[in-house]
């Protein structure tokens, strides 16, 4: 079932959330939630969305890039379901990344992002893994995080840099599909 997708203004957007236990993330319901989650994703053409955007302040998000049409330049990123997640930063260095999020229609910011994290988490069925995600993908993790710890990426943005997604596509995007494609053949992904 696709979701309402929570908007900029609504205090959950601005929670930390609280972590899932292992009982409620075997729960049937909590189940659907996360099929929910994905298909809301899916049908916003959202690049990923954390449980907050849907209303439920709980430390869950999900990332996943393929053919998508609201991001034409960004690398394909498989399926990733991130319960009580932890990231890692594994480098000084930053890229400028300009985003949107499904909680702000409209609005795009440049943010500054580490291109080299690690990412442990539980999975769907409650087991640990750890990933290294790197590039313009690790941004799409850092963002999606920033959900679950009520930050908003206008938060680390400075304002002079916002744009309509019309003006973006206008004016920014070919420059920044160029700075993309240089993203990525540094650090992959």
């Amino acid at each position: 079932m696709v979701l309402d997708i929570t908007k900029i203004g609504h205090p959950v957007l601005r929670e930390a959330c609280r972590p899932v236990s292992l009982d409620e993330l075997h729960s049937e319901a909590m189940q659907q939630f996360i099929d929910d989650l994905i298909e809301t994703k899916r049908a916003a053409n959202g690049a990923g969305i954390a449980a907050p955007q849907v209303g439920r302040a709980i430390r869950i998000f999900v990332v996943e890039v393929k053919n998508n049409p609201r991001y034409p330049y960004k690398p394909e990123a498989p399926l990733t379901i991130c319960v009580n997640p932890e990231l890692e930063f594994l480098t000084e260095e930053r890229y400028l990344n300009y985003e949107g999020c499904l909680s702000i229609p409209d609005l795009r910011g440049q943010v500054p992002r580490c291109p080299h994290i690690r990412v442990k988490a539980w999975d769907r069925s409650g087991e640990p893994f750890e990933r290294i995600v790197k590039g313009i993908t690790a941004g799409t993790f850092q963002h999606e995080y920033d959900h679950i710890e009520g930050i908003l990426f206008p938060d680390r943005s400075d304002p002079r840099s916002f744009c309509t997604w019309g003006e973006f596509a206008l004016r920014q995007e070919p420059a920044f599909r160029e700075h993309v494609q240089r993203v990525v053949a540094q650090w992959g992904e």
